[in-house]
């Protein structure tokens, strides 16, 4: 590249740096608007709460699901759990409720299953189906009908998980908000420093927030952690733009200080940012859709907080850059230099230590006791929902139900496939339409000739065969209506329900004693009908003797499907419950897990490539995060700590695009540095120049973890803030305290392995005021060979490797 391409490029940055300076004022106005637009629209997002949504289409849970959605009516229920009451009381209750409208059963009996330890469980089922805005009303009047009792509610009506959440996360919000604070206050330099960074990314939040309504459903992890993590993943950006400013303003005035650093800052903090979206690039790559979700609003949040960074920030610059000189405090951030020492005493025997780590860490990770439901994650705190449902859990034993789905249409086949299931060991009891007791010991399917159907309801036999005879021609069976009838048998639901049409219609005439009854009968089997056979299926409930959560439920789903196969075709069979989620989770996770190890690291790895011209540099930077991911990760399999999967994709993803953020810092330095001063004096001077960077942004990151794993109730966004926070601490002490003396002992292979592009050398040759950032090889009014930032007035005439040289006087001037 010439040098007058090069001076051209330089002045169309600088012009167009001078513009979004300039016109500070058009920015503001046009960030008031978004803010204002996101500030509405923030309330306009949908929020997905169950995991289940983001399982692959392909998954058998999301086509069960999808399948039962068409077929089937699921009813609104609710569980509630009334402690110190007699058996008698209880009937009481049940019978009260009852009554209210709109309930259709409140079932409760003397078994363990509804009465133990003093405490009955209501089973209470709505008319309506559970997306019934009713049922939030008839929730309402259960709840203040129990308000008077020592009672405790379950339910997953309503939004109670999402409200919850949302609580939760406005806490832990403000709590971040003041953790920054005091870290900016910390780490500034001047105290009006704090207000600048917290209106940049105050901002960015609020549109980042606001624009998620564009993305029409977001889940609730995304929706819960996103502004937390972004605050924590781009602060850098406006620290590495503050900065420069600071850098700047010592030779030049206020105007022209914060043209020349934007210039500069926007090329390494767009570098900065491609490794952290490189890293969050491996989760579109999922096939368990809440990583794309989380992936695709972290990538545009931090997009959003670069914009603000670039264009709203330098106008707050400029407003308080008065206000920052005045307020000026010491630097709080002491010199580290025993680090720099320490890493080149101990270099020979920390660096082979830690290759002993890695590999023990590696083997270690494979033990982590990784779960995909909520029954074995204990969050450190229960909200009002859970510490009902832990009750209810204490005296009563929780069902492990699953779902079966097959062809409807063969009652006889549906009849031999429950006495299959019934004798099977892992099986407690089912329920469907072909072991439904109706009356007299007859089940809901059993098939009646009309003698035995006048028997059951005592009618006389004429009767019966005259039904029979209009049910025959109704169903088009013209055959037995005239040859003979005594032999037709007819399910015994399809006749009563053919029998209270034809009443409802007007052509049969009941006593009221019999009326009644089959009213109550026909309201029993509609229900029972919709909620276990629909136009093209049919479903049974299975109740399981082993827990959700285990490998004896997972193994059974199998032996599941292998019986049922001995009745329907394999294609058309399908098993639905958490049990089922949770297997699926488990199949997702063992491929979604080498997807996104693989992906980030090569993101990240290109990235590097590019950065540090190397082969050596970026495997070495590389091999230590995700030595702390390993770390990060083998803790909990010592400690045996149940970690939810996602956890994993997500902070391991986060990782390795953010943390290694931390390494770069100090490679980079460190390879600045050596090329004009020893080993020792360079990694010295490293660990000094890079700790305000890393520990400025590693507390911000690191305290949001933790604060998101103890201030949560959800399973899913505690084990990923536990993780997070756990994880950022291990990177920041193994950057510290252990990349130092990799980078010493390998200081050779970086060497051997770098790589330059084979294109000419071009002197500079300028006159005038420059700014020189780079290593100078030629003549600044005599000759030097160095690494220079600075301000020179005189004749230049030098290669500037890394960095550039800019005429600040003429450019200013044209981009005014």
């Amino acid at each position: 590249m010439s040098s007058s391409s090069t001076k051209n490029g330089s002045n169309a940055m600088l012009k167009i740096c001078a513009f979004i300076v300039d016109k500070r004022n058009l920015f503001f106005l046009i960030y008031a608007i978004l803010c204002i637009f996101c500030a509405v629209s923030r309330n306009w997002v949908k929020v997905e709460n169950e995991i289940a949504a983001y399982l692959p289409a392909s998954s058998e849970t999301r086509m069960g699901l999808d399948l039962m959605e068409e077929q089937f009516t699921t009813y609104g229920s609710v569980k509630v759990m009334v402690a110190n009451i007699s058996y008698e009381q209880a009937l009481r209750i049940q019978e009260d409720v009852e009554s209210i409208e709109g309930v259709f059963s409140a079932d409760v009996d003397d078994t363990e299953k509804h009465y133990n330890n003093g405490s009955a469980l209501f089973d209470i089922t709505f008319n309506y189906d559970e997306d019934d805005e009713n049922c939030l009303e008839l929730l309402a009047q259960v709840q203040d009908y129990f308000a008077d009792y020592d009672s405790y509610i379950s339910t997953s009506l309503g939004d109670t998980h999402s409200k919850q959440i949302q609580s939760e996360m406005s806490v832990i919000s403000i709590m971040v908000v003041f953790v920054v604070i005091i870290v900016l206050l910390f780490a500034c330099q001047a105290y009006a420093e704090v207000p600048v960074l917290l209106l940049t990314f105050g901002s960015a939040a609020l549109i980042a927030m606001g624009t998620n309504f564009f993305l029409g459903t977001i889940s609730f992890v995304s929706d819960s952690v996103a502004i937390v993590l972004q605050l924590a993943l781009s602060v850098d950006y406006a620290i590495i733009l503050l900065n420069r400013y600071k850098e700047e303003r010592t030779n030049l005035p206020v105007r022209e200080a914060c043209i020349v650093s934007l210039s500069k800052s926007i090329p390494e903090i767009s570098g900065s940012s491609l490794t952290t979206i490189g890293g969050l690039l491996a989760m579109i790559f999922m096939q368990f859709g809440i990583g794309k979700d989380l992936s695709v609003v972290l990538i545009k949040a931090i997009l959003l907080s670069l914009l603000s960074v670039f264009l709203l920030m330098p106008g707050l610059i400029m407003i308080f850059a008065g206000l920052m000189e005045k307020t000026r405090h010491k630097n709080f951030i002491p010199k580290i230099s025993f680090v720099g020492k320490f890493a080149y005493a101990s270099r020979f025997f920390v660096a082979p230590l830690f290759v002993v780590i890695l590999i023990a860490a590696n083997f270690i990770c494979h033990f982590t006791p990784y779960v995909y439901g909520y029954t074995k994650i204990i969050p450190p705190i229960t909200n009002e929902v859970q510490a009902a449902q832990n009750l209810q859990d204490e005296n009563f034993k929780r069902d492990n139900m699953v779902a079966l789905v097959f062809p409807s249409g063969d009652y006889d086949k549906e009849k031999l496939l429950i006495q299959d299931l019934l004798m099977n060991g892992n099986v407690s009891s089912v329920t469907g339409l072909a072991n439904t007791e109706a009356m007299n010991g007859y089940t809901l399917t059993d098939k009646l000739n009309p003698r035995q159907f006048s028997e059951l309801i005592d009618i006389d036999f004429e009767i019966a065969e005259l039904v029979y005879a209009a049910y025959a021609v109704n169903d088009e069976d013209y055959a037995k209506a005239v040859n003979g009838l005594d032999n037709y048998k007819v399910p015994l639901i399809d006749m009563l329900m053919f029998i209270y049409q034809e009443v409802d219609e007007g052509y049969v005439t009941l006593e009221d004693d019999l009326m009644e009854t089959l009213e109550d009968a026909n309201k029993m089997m509609e229900f029972a009908k919709k909620q276990l056979e629909g136009p093209e299926y049919s479903r049974v409930l299975v109740y399981l003797n082993s827990e959700e959560e285990s490998d004896e439920s997972y193994n059974f789903i199998d032996t599941l499907h292998k019986i049922t196969e001995k009745y329907y075709p394999e294609d058309q069979i399908y098993v639905v419950g958490n049990s089922v989620s949770q297997y699926d989770l488990k199949k997702c996770f063992s491929r979604d897990n080498k997807v996104t190890g693989i992906i980030s690291v090569l993101a990240v790895l290109i990235v590097l490539l590019f950065t540090f011209k190397s082969a050596g540099m970026p495997v070495l930077l590389i091999a230590v995060i995700q030595g702390c991911i390993w770390l990060n990760f083998g803790i909990p399999a010592i400690t045996h700590d149940n970690i939810f999967f996602l956890g994993y994709l997500i902070v391991s993803s986060i990782q390795m695009g953010a943390n290694i953020d931390y390494a770069i810092v100090i490679a980079g330095r460190y390879i600045e540095l050596r090329g004009t001063t020893g080993k020792r004096e360079a990694i010295i001077s490293t660990m000094n120049l890079s700790f305000p960077t890393i520990i400025t942004s590693g507390t911000m990151m690191a305290m949001s973890g933790i604060l998101i794993g103890k201030m949560t109730s959800d399973c899913v966004i505690y084990s990923i803030g536990k993780a997070l926070g756990r994880g950022t601490i291990i990177s920041i002490i193994v950057t510290m305290f252990v990349l130092p003396q990799i980078l010493l002992v390998g200081d050779k292979i970086i060497e051997l392995t770098a790589f330059v592009m084979n294109v000419p050398i071009q002197n500079k040759q300028m006159s005038g005021t420059m700014r020189i950032d780079g290593y100078v090889r030629g003549k600044i009014d005599g000759t030097i060979n160095g690494v220079v930032h600075g301000v020179v007035k005189g004749d230049v005439s030098a290669f500037i490797e890394n960095k550039d040289i800019e005429l600040i006087e003429e450019n200013l001037e044209e981009g005014a």
